[in-house]
């Protein structure tokens, strides 16, 4: 099987907005590939001025619905030719309920991890690759058939750069620090709203690799050896174009 990778706009946050701008994101995504019908349940952000859709869980109050499918909810207009497909997928499943010890633990343990494996590119500036993987699980016959092994098959997986700036933000009410503070305010937003409107257009282009089957999910690190030379020369080369602070 092969393996459908996509790749998004890089993501620059400040300190205190990277958690909830990668909850945003991998949220989003987890509802719109969940391997059967989910409940929806709005989350607005403290940091931006946006709210986006996740998945219900049992601590959540999600709106009214029967057996809601994110198939037929959230892939925005460019994926209406694609929600019958799906649909097709999830009919002989039933709605999965998510704990939220389970589903947001995993989110959050995983974005710490990731936060962890950052790297310096340049002054106040880390940066890194987030990965979100789906894979179904096989078993595997080995030795004539004697030993039997479960293995994972990634059949799709996005990439998101992130770059977080640690550059301390002006907190004077004299005008020039408070434009600074919407500028960095309004870069930040623009540039989650530019990777979650490609989500939509990402998810709803193509679905045939998607398995009719229960399938799971996976949040790493993803390694490129380009990356320190290429976010760095970016970095060296525009120093005033975005310049978020914490």
């Amino acid at each position: 099987m092969n393996c459908q990778i996509y790749q998004l706009p890089e993501l620059e946050t400040a300190t205190s907005g990277t958690r909830e701008a990668l909850q945003a994101i991998i949220h989003t995504i987890l509802f719109i590939r969940s391997p059967g019908p989910v409940a929806p349940h709005d989350v607005h952000c403290e940091s931006f001025q946006m709210t986006y859709t996740r998945i219900a869980t049992d601590n959540d109050n999600p709106l009214p619905s029967n057996a809601y499918s994110s198939s037929q909810s959230s892939r925005g207009p460019s994926s209406s030719s694609s929600s019958s497909h799906q649909t097709r997928h999830y009919n002989n499943h039933q709605q999965m309920t998510y704990h939220k010890s389970d589903l947001d633990r995993k989110v959050d343990d995983s974005i710490e991890t990731f936060l962890r494996t950052l790297t310096p590119i340049g002054p106040e500036l880390m940066a890194g690759n987030l990965a979100v993987s789906f894979f179904e699980r096989r078993s595997k016959n080995k030795l004539f058939g004697l030993v039997n092994q479960e293995e994972k098959v990634v059949w799709e997986q996005w990439i998101l750069r992130v770059v977080v700036n640690n550059t301390p933000r002006p907190m004077g009410e004299d005008e020039a620090s408070v434009i600074e503070r919407q500028r960095i305010q309004d870069t930040a937003e623009g540039m989650l709203k530019a990777v979650l409107l490609k989500v939509f257009e990402l998810a709803g282009s193509e679905t045939d690799h998607i398995p009719p089957v229960m399938y799971d999910f996976e949040i790493s690190s993803a390694k490129r050896a380009d990356d320190r030379d290429e976010v760095y020369s970016r970095v060296s080369n525009l120093p005033a174009l975005i310049n978020l602070g914490s």
